[in-house]
């Protein structure tokens, strides 16, 4: 197939078309090595086909010339570039030279770049303007990556929106003591002068500012841009960062609108934020400080909300390494501060399956224990939680064994631990066995009165094992999530009956 497609460029037999069909084929690996076999070092063809008279030909053999990664190319695609009149096919020459190391290229290209941002542009070479200049963004950025504003503004008064769990809200909200509060659908939201109570509070997934001039925008990208400058987006920033140098930013955009809509009404909205800011805001894909969120709402515009990259969440430091079924630490936190009521301090814990250690920590962050003992049968998962901890610096007892092989010197005050989970390793047999044997075993290891509480999606399973033990109560259950069916239990376990 390639030499076919490579002999119609030779003969110069419907060369767009052959072009156009050679670029699909180069998306596989073994293709480009096949084409780069078949040219056996002989270029030529590529050169001439950048001197064509068809814009379109031009174009695509840059792009093919860019996939091939030859080194002698670089040259040529430049040259070409340089002198390419045609505005819609500049970008795809910066998309093909961005394939190499253009680092050598970099003064040229900040002068085009300057170039193209001081000067008036005719409406109807816009659209191909914008382009090149979001590629010489995209590609400077990339080599130089300028260094992050640092914020500072951890005393101004902001509008947070803080992204919870929706069944659990107040757990979040009865954290906040400064300020103004209240829930809402999706979690809290708050008007505060102290970020730094805010940013110790492990409850919630997210932190995202409102602006307070500029709730919403149209749904039109140029009269959204204009109404989100026009709102002090910039002031925003200023009022928070030290540094006085442009702000690199990327919009996400939810919505039911298609996805190259989407991708449509970005560009144009990021353009000109670019162009009315003076490119104090610049738009980047990869290497981005803020993130400009707009949300459709019922009415059918935007709700505009501003993630922030330059704050350093540290909440979750110690979280270096995961495994698959690692629970996430803002839920391991939820579930502890659901169970707060019925920790002790200074208890003797054990999670049967600790994986990499989340469950423990989080749980000693709220109520300190001591020991902490955790066992997994996955070695790897052992290793990791043991980095977890030396992080956190927190000191938890791990073993590489199976729970149900388990022997003690003594009895445990608590079990606390995410139970294992239905999944491809798993059958239904064997997770309803798992909870037999559990139970059991928890008679066992734990002291007359003591607590286990449970992350479980196997709900059922709890209430059959309580409803046939009688050393077991449920003192409190809660629903974490009706779509992944999870729930907490806190069970107490009597060992001496009547």
């Amino acid at each position: 197939m390639i030499r076919d497609i490579y002999q119609n460029i030779l003969e110069e037999k419907e060369v767009r078309k052959s072009l156009i069909e050679l670029r699909k084929e180069l998306k596989e690996e073994n293709n480009r090595t096949a084409l780069l076999y078949h040219l056996a070092g002989d270029y030529s063809v590529f050169y001439k086909l950048l001197e064509a008279e068809d814009a379109k030909v031009r174009k695509n053999t840059a792009l093919i010339m860019g996939e091939l990664t030859v080194p002698e190319f670089m040259g040529p695609l430049y040259a070409a570039y340089q002198k390419e009149e045609k505005m819609f096919v500049k970008s795809d020459y910066l998309a093909a030279i961005r394939h190499f190391d253009y680092s050598k290229l970099l003064k040229e290209l900040k002068e085009r770049l300057d170039f193209l941002t001081s000067r008036s542009v005719e409406a109807e070479s816009l659209k191909h303007i914008n382009e090149e200049i979001r590629m010489l963004t995209d590609m400077l950025v990339e080599m130089e990556k300028p260094d992050m504003h640092k914020f500072s503004g951890y005393d101004e008064l902001s509008d947070l929106i803080l992204l919870t769990n929706r069944d659990h809200k107040e757990v979040t909200l009865n954290q906040i003591h400064k300020g103004q509060a209240k829930e809402f659908g999706a979690g809290v939201i708050v008007r505060t002068e102290d970020l730094n109570e805010i940013l110790s509070i492990r409850t919630y997934s997210d932190l995202l500012f409102r602006l307070r001039n500029v709730s919403t925008v149209e749904n039109e990208p140029i009269i959204a841009a204009n109404e989100l400058y026009g709102g002090g987006l910039l002031d925003f920033l200023k009022a928070r960062h030290i540094e006085d140098w442009p702000y690199y930013f990327r919009i996400e955009i939810k919505s039911k609108m298609p996805l190259d809509k989407k991708s449509v009404f970005a560009k144009k909205m990021a353009s000109e934020l670019e162009r009315i800011s003076e490119r104090q805001l610049i738009n980047s894909t990869s290497n981005y400080e803020f993130e400009i969120r707009l949300i459709e709402n019922k009415e059918g515009v935007f709700n505009v909300l501003i993630k922030l990259y330059t704050i350093k969440d540290q909440r979750f430091a110690y979280r270096k390494n995961s495994v698959a079924a690692s629970i996430g630490p803002v839920n391991a936190a939820l579930i502890a501060a659901l169970a707060k009521d019925y920790l002790k301090q200074g208890a003797q814990v054990l999670d049967p399956f600790c994986g990499v250690g989340t469950m423990l920590i989080e749980r000693n962050k709220l109520v300190p224990a001591n020991p902490m003992y955790g066992l997994d049968i996955f070695g790897e998962a052992i290793e990791k939680a043991v980095e977890n901890a030396e992080i956190d610096h927190t000191i938890i007892h791990f073993i590489n064994r199976d729970f149900f092989d388990f022997k003690h010197n003594y009895l445990f005050d608590e079990i606390f631990t995410n139970m294992p989970a239905r999944t491809g390793r798993k059958t239904a047999e064997e997770i309803e066995g798992l909870y037999n044997r559990f139970f059991e075993k928890s008679i066992e290891v734990l002291k007359d009165e003591a607590i286990i509480v449970m992350y479980t999606r196997d709900r059922d399973l709890v209430k059959e094992n309580v409803r046939n033990r009688k050393q077991f109560t449920v003192i409190k259950e809660y629903e974490i999530s009706k779509k992944e069916k999870a729930y907490v239990f806190i069970l107490q376990v009597k060992k001496i009956t009547y």
